[in-house]
């Protein structure tokens, strides 16, 4: 699940169906509540364990960490040194999921659609905001991270893809990267901690949001996520170059252009074909999770 969550477009929940540890995740993240936090101020451990499962809490989230630790640099390298293959395996990830998430959808009556319209433009307007390169605000990345960690609870909505439509992915893929490399100064130490107490919050707070909207709501919630997705695929288009400007600077500080097939001076036929690959892969995945859940197109 950690090494899918490194990638936009492969959601680490749909990691968990896919092993048959999904619902009991869900199960466990239901009972962190009020209860919960007293009986651990009251020191009263072996309770807490047995409400919100804590054993198999705290293996998954040591198996999350190890699984974003290995994929972190890589991905860090590919985007600083491969960015527009990268690219296109994202936007074929991404896309291949749209076709796999709208199958959450029982039955497409026009509110439903209305409701994908209006994911579409929320995110088309979220994606021409310009992102600021170089230094993240604290506040940002703390809802950032609130907001990506509910995709765990979603599966075919990948976290590191609302971190990449919200602009902060390349730059939490370096904090990651350079925690793991030992290279750690106090700046480091705040946005991580500022970063993973916003993943706490939105497991508390947004995450039965989504599960009360996925109850109640579940067609126009999961229309709009579809709708969310679209909009955001024209920030994954492989045809992207860093200004000359920045192209000397720290991943995280680079600004990129969108150019033309005539301006590119790599092979177009490798891009359509890590995309269409990176799809393939992503809908063979679909098809074994509905074998193992026992679906059906």
């Amino acid at each position: 699940m950690g090494a899918a969550d490194t990638v936009p477009g492969v959601s680490g929940g749909t990691i968990a169906l896919i092993l048959g540890h999904y619902d009991r995740l869900i199960a466990a993240i239901s009972q962190i509540d009020s209860d919960a936090v007293k009986l651990l101020l009251s020191g009263q451990f072996r309770a807490l364990s047995r409400k919100i499962d804590l054993r198999f809490l705290a293996a998954l989230a040591i198996g999350i960490v190890v699984g974003i630790g290995a994929l972190a640099g890589l991905m860090h390298w590919l985007l600083q040194h491969r960015m527009n293959e990268t690219m296109a395996v994202f936007f074929g990830l991404v896309l291949a999921s749209v076709w796999v998430v709208r199958r959450n959808v029982a039955i497409w009556t026009p509110g439903r659609f209305l409701a994908m319209v209006v994911g579409t433009v929320a995110a088309l307007a979220i994606s021409q905001i310009p992102a600021s390169p170089g230094e993240i605000n604290l506040g940002y990345l703390f809802l950032s991270a609130a907001v990506a960690i509910c995709a765990m609870i979603l599966p075919g909505i990948s976290g590191a893809f609302i971190l990449l439509l919200l602009g902060v992915y390349e730059p939490v893929i370096g904090m990651v990267k350079q925690f793991f490399q030992l290279d750690i100064d106090p700046l480091l130490i705040i946005r991580l901690t500022v970063f993973t107490l916003g993943c706490g919050f939105g497991l508390l707070a947004f995450s039965r949001l989504l599960n009360y909207l996925l109850s109640h709501h579940r067609d126009v919630t999961m229309a709009t996520l579809i709708g969310l997705m679209i909009g955001s695929i024209g920030r994954l288009w492989p045809l992207q170059a860093v200004t000359p400007e920045t192209a000397e600077l720290e991943l995280k500080y680079q600004e990129t252009v969108f150019i033309t097939p005539a301006q590119y001076d790599g092979s177009l036929i490798l891009l359509i074909a890590l995309a269409l690959i990176a799809g393939g892969v992503v809908l063979i995945a679909d098809r074994v999770t509905q074998r193992l859940t026992g679906l059906s197109d």
